[in-house]
């Protein structure tokens, strides 16, 4: 049986080295220190008594509940992840991973790295790979103009870059 609750776009698989790192130190985190340091402040509230009006009890249960489930996922997720690890064949054209320069009509400059779903950050200028925004880059080179759709109309854009690597730098991945 299907479930209702799920979504009907699936994400990506793709993850950049940094990105799985960081999810692996996640799971790290929550199995070595934080459901011990959980687990041990069950206990203590369970050894005051009455559980059923047990405020650090229930609260400390319903943590544990969050951290599995936290767990779980991260254990599921990061065993079907693909990790890129190298640029594309040809680094004219935008892929994943692909530092991407853009100017909009209005002259303004903009720099997106494309990564996959679990990593996307607007603050570091991470965009989801299956963003509006990264499908219409998707196979672009410099110079192209791209729109892209959203919710108040479309915007074109001019490609102004293309790199590879941390920052931009194909020589970085290597």
């Amino acid at each position: 049986m299907k479930n209702p609750f799920q979504s009907k776009t699936k994400i990506s698989p793709y993850i950049t080295p940094q990105g799985q790192k960081r999810l692996s130190e996640e799971l790290s985190y929550l199995w070595k220190v934080k459901r011990p340091q959980v687990t041990q402040a069950v206990a203590e509230a369970a050894a005051m008594g009455d559980r059923s009006e047990n405020a650090e009890y229930i609260y400390g249960k319903k943590q544990l509940r969050q951290i599995d489930s936290r767990m779980r996922f991260l254990i599921k997720r990061l065993n079907e992840l693909v990790i890129v690890d190298r640029p594309p064949a040809d680094t004219s054209k935008v892929f994943f991973g692909a530092w991407v320069g853009l100017e909009d009509s209005d002259g303004n400059l903009f720099r997106y790295r494309i990564v996959g779903p679990d990593e996307f950050d607007l603050e570091k200028g991470f965009i989801s790979v299956d963003s509006p925004m990264a499908k219409a880059l998707l196979r672009k080179t410099e110079g192209e103009e791209v729109v892209v759709s959203r919710l108040h109309g479309t915007d074109a854009f001019v490609v102004t870059s293309v790199g590879y690597g941390e920052q931009g730098n194909e020589s970085d991945l290597k």
